[in-house]
């Protein structure tokens, strides 16, 4: 649950999770996007990183149950004969690194609100009304995103600095002071 309130006094509060952390410096901007960017860039290598320790693990898998006649080999002699010209296995296998792939953003965002790219950019996923920030919306957010395109909306729409994903999910991303970024400002948020 992600929410921010800005009050009419300039004092902007972070409430996560039932717990409410002032910030140390009260003015956090909207990200533009060159620091949008970066921190995709960034998620995009870790990304991958994800999907290939999940090909790994399954492709291993698949491996151990072929070679032990619990899934059929379908007349290949070597297992990697199979998974080049089996649709199927080739399709179980796109299916669970993508799932891995979409579940890194969804929990990071749902968790915490940062990606690991976000984290070392210092940038922050916030909520914009008052409705708890759950996987719905995250999904949400990951869809609309179109891969990073609809960030591209950034650079049209200036002012205001919303993505395409943002504005359909009710989010917006602010760029966070290094004391607000730091661990220690988080302390006790996730008990």
């Amino acid at each position: 649950m992600v929410r921010i309130f800005i009050c009419f006094t300039d004092n902007i509060y972070f409430y996560f999770l039932g717990h409410t952390v002032k910030p140390t410096h009260t003015k956090n901007s909207r990200a533009g996007f060159i620091r949008r960017l970066a921190a995709m860039i960034y998620d995009i290598l870790v990304a991958v990183a994800v999907g290939m320790c999940a090909a790994m693990v399954m492709l291993l898998t698949m491996l151990l149950l072929v070679e032990n006649n619990v899934l059929n080999n379908q007349g290949y002699e070597h297992f990697s004969d199979l998974i080049q010209h089996s649709f199927s296995y080739q399709f179980i296998l796109q299916v669970w690194v993508v799932l891995w792939v979409l579940g890194f953003f969804l929990w990071f965002w749902r968790n915490g609100g940062q990606t690991i790219g976000m984290r070392a950019w210092r940038l922050r996923l916030f909520s914009t009304n008052d409705q708890p920030f759950g996987y719905r919306r995250a999904f949400l957010r990951l869809i609309f995103s179109f891969g990073g395109i609809g960030t591209l909306l950034v650079l049209i729409d200036y002012k205001s600095k919303q993505s395409l994903q943002d504005r359909i999910a009710s989010t917006e991303i602010l760029t966070l002071s290094k004391e607000d970024n730091h661990h220690a400002a988080w302390k006790g948020l996730q008990d």
